[in-house]
């Protein structure tokens, strides 16, 4: 027989440990310039593109990092 616990938990230690279970993963869509995916509503990282025009240069910004 393996080891029990001595104590119980109680009711708030157990359902912290659950609150996990209901995280849902992240909903991304496809950029309609470049296609790589990214979270709907933001700017593209990758091509700077947002609904269809460029909002920030990509060179501007590859300079900054």
């Amino acid at each position: 027989m393996g080891p029990l616990p001595k104590r119980k938990h109680s009711k708030g230690r157990r359902d912290r440990r659950r609150s996990q279970d209901a995280l849902v993963a992240t909903n991304l869509v496809q950029c309609r310039n470049c296609g790589e995916m990214r979270l709907p509503h933001t700017v593209c990282p990758s091509c700077g593109h947002y609904q269809g025009r460029e909002v920030v240069s990509m060179d501007k910004a590859a300079a900054k990092k």
